[in-house]
């Protein structure tokens, strides 16, 4: 669940619903989505929240794709821990692990802007359901299992002897440490982690520890502020954490410290990989921010790199797209002028002038279905130059992925056009030129893997509004893939809706009595326009779920350009035929609608520097 559907949701309907209700339709939500076949593509399409390459490292021989994590705390229960590995987290924590289930659990509750947490009965799980998720799951990340500080030795034992072959460290108390792992019947095949809250952090206690054989390293929990028997964290979290972490570096920089909290921010993430943590789990600030604040991290992290930028092979990609846009023009001009050409002509059976005497109407609604496949074309044009010029140019591997996915699906939309029995040489000339354009292009984005960098680091307004701007432009992709496919069905199949029917007026019967192979040239020209909207749709769709960063101003400049001539050539065309039947043009007046929404939102977002 990305930020631009989280947060909305979360302000209609999650902060009116128990904390716990709503952590539990989320994570099991997305668990569901993760355990489907495809299911973690279909994540990954929504979010493209891999992490990035850059950021893989080893840990006491454990490798980590990403050094952030996700506190059990926000979820302990393992509702969503099979959806988790899915959003960009390195490693997650379970627990606390008890050996039975506890007789009391206070679950947490919402106050103001805070979540608060019991202090004194805080929700555990039992062991047998802790094997039961981590067996039943496929689970790629490492796990780190905290063993609740109120266990016995024997509890102890049966836990760290059960969990070993599926978690990769465990956590605890340094009593934990003194009272039982010595002592243990069961040997600590695994590192052992030891936690503090960052006030009871100090070099003496560090300094015995660390001679310990079996420990790994420690986790720095932020400072809480306590509010009865509930606590939050503390609002100077992030900058307590960093200081206590940067005087433990500074004494001991061997040492492996985990903090756990004090992030609500990609700019405090920075703050504390700056003081010296090796990794950082996420807790409370994590469900403020939202399911793409790992992703943020990442890109911001990536931002502080000093680095060349490396400017990769983007020519042919550019020509693809400027050949489109050319064509989109060539198509408008014969849309205007003659409408059909001497091949259509030729296929019909007659002539333009026959046709004009017979009913003039049929020809305006061929020029309506031309000219708006002209401008969809223009549109697409439009596009896939930007994309050519700012991302595949800057090594972005995801404005790679959104030019050649909505390329090939372009290229396969050919087939569509001759659904009802008619090919049009003029069409399937263009293609040929085309394709070996897009196979040079295709090759020269082989080299293309960058990640993209963010400067931001704050939930700012500007970001809030960009969220509801994103999801405006998202949602006007998603439905122009939509309409696209319901026109290319149309098209190779009844060809007209009641409405078209009613401005030619006449039916298909009539229409097939003039001549037989009058529709399927109708049909080929919705055929073409169905599948170039699902080209464009993808695009618009594609851009605005991967393309949205601070500042990227590049990104706005081509939504708000690209969709212009589509709009202009859809409601224009029916303007000049007459053709301005309220419910046919209802879908367009609604996509400009959300189109315009989008620019107004996220304008302060993608244009604005910090």
């Amino acid at each position: 669940m990305p930020d631009w559907s989280y947060h909305p949701l979360k302000k209609l309907l999650l902060n009116k619903i128990s904390p716990k209700t709503s952590r539990e339709f989320i994570h099991k939500s997305m668990s569901t989505i993760a355990s489907f076949p495809g299911g973690p593509s279909f994540i990954g399409f929504l979010g493209h929240m891999k992490p990035p390459k850059a950021f893989q490292k080893e840990v006491n021989q454990t490798p980590f794709p990403s050094p952030i994590g996700l506190s059990g705390q926000i979820d302990p229960n393992m509702s969503g821990i099979k959806a988790f590995q899915e959003l960009g987290f390195g490693f997650i924590e379970i627990g606390p692990i008890v050996l039975n289930e506890p007789k009391i659990q206070k679950e947490p509750r919402r106050e103001n802007s805070h979540i608060l947490f019991s202090a004194d009965h805080q929700e555990k799980i039992p062991l047998k359901l802790v094997i039961q998720k981590l067996t039943s799951q496929n689970i790629r990340i490492p796990i780190f299992a905290r063993i609740d500080a109120q266990v016995n030795r024997n509890e102890w034992d049966i836990i760290v002897q059960h969990l070993t072959p599926f978690v990769d460290a465990f956590i605890g108390t340094s009593q934990q440490i003194y009272s039982y792992v010595d002592k243990s019947l069961v040997s600590m095949e695994r590192p052992f982690f030891v936690s503090f809250s960052s006030d009871e952090v100090n070099n003496t206690e560090i300094g015995k520890l660390i001679t310990h054989a079996s420990i790994g390293g420690i986790i720095v929990t932020a400072p809480r502020q306590t509010l009865d028997s509930y606590w939050h964290e503390a609002s100077n979290a992030n900058e307590y954490l960093a200081n206590r972490v940067k005087q433990v570096k500074d004494q001991h920089p061997e040492l492996i410290v985990i903090t756990c909290g004090g992030v609500e921010t990609p700019e405090e993430a920075s703050a504390l990989d700056h003081a010296g943590a090796d990794l950082l789990l996420l807790s409370e600030g994590y469900v403020k921010a939202g399911p793409g604040l790992p992703k943020r991290i990442h890109e911001r992290l990536l931002y502080e790199e000093v680095r060349p930028i490396k400017k990769q092979n983007w020519y042919w990609s550019f020509l693809f797209g400027l050949s489109i846009l050319i064509g989109g023009m060539i198509a408008l001009f014969f849309a205007f002028t003659s409408i059909i050409l001497p091949y259509d002509e030729s296929f019909i059976g007659m002539t333009r002038d026959d046709i004009l005497q017979i009913n003039p109407l049929i020809l305006s609604f061929m020029s309506h279905d031309r000219m708006a496949l002209a401008g969809t074309m223009i549109s697409g044009g439009i596009l896939y130059i930007q994309l050519a010029r700012h991302g595949i140019r800057n090594n972005m591997h995801w404005a790679k992925i959104a030019f050649h996915s909505a390329a090939i699906i372009g290229f396969i939309g050919i087939f569509l056009s001759i659904g009802y029995g008619y090919f049009d040489w003029l069409h399937g000339l263009f293609w040929l030129i085309l394709l070996p354009i897009y196979y040079l292009s295709f090759r020269e984005g082989k080299r293309i893997t960058g990640a993209p960098y963010s400067v931001h680091g704050s939930n700012d307004r500007a970001w809030q509004y960009g969220i509801y701007g994103q999801l405006m432009f998202i949602f006007l992709g998603f439905m122009i893939v939509i309409g696209g496919v319901v026109i290319s069905t149309i098209g190779v199949s009844k060809v007209f809706v009641s409405t078209d029917l009613s401005f030619l007026c006449m039916s298909p019967q009539m229409l097939d009595r003039i001549s037989d192979k009058l529709i399927p040239v109708i049909a080929h020209d919705r055929a073409g326009f169905g599948s170039a909207l699902i080209s464009v749709g993808l695009l618009v769709l594609m851009i605005s779920l991967w393309g949205f960063r601070k500042g990227e101003s590049w990104v706005w400049n081509t939504l708000a350009t690209g969709a212009l001539p589509a709009f202009i050539a859809g409601i224009g065309t029916h303007l000049f035929i007459g053709y301005t039947t309220f419910i046919h043009l209802l879908p367009v007046y609604i996509l400009i609608i959300v189109y315009l929404s989008g620019l107004v939102l996220s304008y302060p977002f993608l244009k604005m520097k910090e």
